[in-house]
């Protein structure tokens, strides 16, 4: 599995633009930082679609459900891999998670 780089595209379950914020800036493949735990969590989203009568567009990242790394870790937090499961706040509640559509183009794969 590869590591989730900050230029990587992330999008909700309706295709909104999820924004990518790295908390540490040392350790960086191909020039874009990696993403680490807590990273995916609590950033915006911008442009979901899923609007309507009593239907709540996603606009942030909740919990992370898996697809931290076990064996690399850094400053101590897990490093994200592609395969990273993220829940939404949008509707329906507890069903809308995002995806990776692209890792970011790094070259360095890793263990879940």
């Amino acid at each position: 599995m590869r590591l989730l780089l900050e230029r990587g595209v992330v999008r909700c379950g309706h295709d909104g633009q999820v924004a990518n914020v790295p908390s540490q800036e040392w350790v960086r493949v191909d020039g874009s930082p990696v993403l680490v735990e807590q990273d995916p969590v609590g950033r915006s989203i911008s442009m979901c679609p899923n609007v309507g009568l009593n239907i709540k567009p996603c606009t942030s990242t909740l919990v992370v459900r898996t697809g931290y790394s076990s064996f690399i870790s850094i400053c101590v937090a897990p490093a994200c891999l592609e395969t990273v499961v993220v829940f939404t706040d949008g509707t329906p509640p507890g069903q809308v998670e995002y995806t990776v559509r692209d890792h970011g183009k790094g070259f360095v794969v890793a263990s879940a």
